[in-house]
């Protein structure tokens, strides 16, 4: 299963979602790789000391290296990392005129033959050829939907998008589902949120709600996910149930 995290709007739990997704698989005893394609690679320095890094994803999109080649396994057992950098930033204007350009990672994908049980691809706060190449090449999509009064602001640009690819270069996409992020339980906004974003998405929003919590912001910055910096949290519990529902959906 190759699951795509996207929502064009930033500041939705997007990469939080894709590290702590990918570590509780891996925790789970599942083989995975996280491909971090957001130039600002917080997914990666999560991980890795980027200064230690001498490939990247960008290089496996630019024809500059092979997959394996950019793999960096992780202090996680199971969970590797297709790293990335601020040169990916730099992936249009290289790619422009390619007819094939929203195909490289799926062509790319193809040498990897198999060996993981899941890909998890954290995406940029856009629609462009980035996250394309994402969707083209996912066999899901994740939505991260904050809940805030903007909650839905762009879900339809978004869904849109999907529906084409789905048209055009990948009848195979599905919304795995969409995950309701950052929530204060406490105020009646809040509440009123969830029962907004179920009546558009229905049976599509999982029942896990993450919940807003410090030691969720916190762990990246200590470049561990939110099971070894706090495992007793909220956030730990959260995500490990959120894990369990995408495996019995899987």
């Amino acid at each position: 299963m190759i699951i795509t995290i996207a929502n064009q709007k930033g500041g939705v739990g997007k990469t939080t979602t894709a590290i702590n997704l990918s570590a509780g698989l891996a925790y789970k005893g599942k083989k995975v790789l996280l491909i971090d394609l957001d130039p600002q690679a917080n997914s990666t320095i999560t991980f890795v000391d980027p200064h230690s890094l001498t490939v990247s994803i960008f290089d496996v999109l630019t024809d500059k290296a092979g997959f394996e080649e950019a793999i960096v396994n992780t202090e996680i057992e199971n969970l590797d990392l297709a790293p990335s950098t601020i040169s990916l930033a730099k992936l249009e204007r290289e790619l422009l005129g390619d007819i094939d350009s929203h195909f490289k990672l799926k062509d790319k994908l193809s040498e990897l033959s198999g060996e993981y049980d899941y890909i998890i691809i954290d995406t940029p706060p856009t629609l462009g050829i980035i996250t394309l190449n994402a969707f083209v090449a996912a066999t899901h999509v994740l939505v991260p939907i904050q809940s805030s009064y903007f909650a839905l602001e762009g879900t339809d640009d978004l869904l849109e998008t999907i529906e084409k690819v789905k048209y055009r270069s990948n009848p195979s996409l599905t919304l795995l589902g969409v995950v309701i992020t950052l929530h204060d339980r406490r105020t009646a906004l809040g509440k009123d949120i969830v029962e907004q974003i179920k009546k558009v998405f229905k049976d599509k929003v999982f029942k896990t709600i993450i919940l807003k919590n410090v030691r969720l912001e916190e762990s990246p910055a200590y470049r561990e996910s939110i099971y070894t910096f706090a495992p007793s949290s909220k956030g730990a519990k959260d995500y490990l149930s959120l894990t369990e529902e995408i495996l019995s959906r899987g």
